[in-house]
């Protein structure tokens, strides 16, 4: 009987620990059918929750800026005791998005950081005065510390060049969308100033032969 008991909970001991996650997500309420979250590595918009597992409509993998891939992905309801969980829109309901761009260093970096603040603040703007007033209601819920909502343009010296980065908050569903707006908007106004240019691998050859070796 008592190996028998012992093969029981062994080959049971899956099923039950599903069971025991779908009454803890029923109980917790740690996600709900539609929001997107991440567990593990898997990622996606929750669609179904059943007993044993619940499915996700997968985004990344190999596309890009968290869209979709079209595939479902069929999670056991177990491993959120095990791997790490992240909520995408629970409580505070965006995420910050960063769009890198490098210039070479012979570029006016301070008029394209300008230019860069401009075209940041065009797409932001609405979302920023947003968040803030949703960052109100989190700061009732959880401890966090109020982070500054309006466009960041940030200065970094590479190798190859001068590196701008754009950080700004967008809805985590729009980060794709966002950000090819901004890189539209980049590329046109770049494209009207010869005194920036966009930084690319290169390779440089001095020669160092004297006039008369030659």
């Amino acid at each position: 009987l008592g190996l028998l008991s012992a093969g029981i909970a062994i080959a049971l001991k899956d099923p039950l620990t599903n069971i025991t996650g779908w009454l803890y997500i029923l109980w917790r309420n740690p996600f709900e059918v539609g929001e997107r979250i991440q567990l593990g590595d898997q990622a996606g918009d929750v669609i179904d929750v059943s007993l044993f597992n619940f499915t996700l409509m997968e985004i990344g993998n190999w596309a890009h800026a968290d869209q979709s891939t079209g595939r479902l992905i069929h999670v056991p309801n177990g491993k959120i005791f095990t791997h790490t969980f992240a909520n995408y829109g629970r409580g505070f309901k965006y995420i910050w998005n960063e769009v890198p761009v490098l210039l070479t260093f012979e570029s006016d970096w301070k008029k394209a950081k300008k230019i860069l603040e401009k075209i940041s603040n065009k797409h932001t703007a609405n979302i920023s005065k947003v968040a803030a007033k949703n960052f109100k209601e989190v700061s009732k819920l959880y401890m966090v510390y109020q982070p500054n909502f309006d466009p960041q343009i940030y200065t970094k010296v590479e190798a190859s060049g001068v590196l701008l980065t754009i950080r700004y908050l967008c809805n985590p569903r729009k980060r794709r969308e966002t950000s090819q707006f901004i890189w539209e908007d980049i590329l046109n106004e770049f494209e009207k100033d010869i005194n920036i240019d966009f930084a690319y691998p290169t390779t440089r050859f001095f020669d160092t032969k004297t006039e008369f070796e030659k």
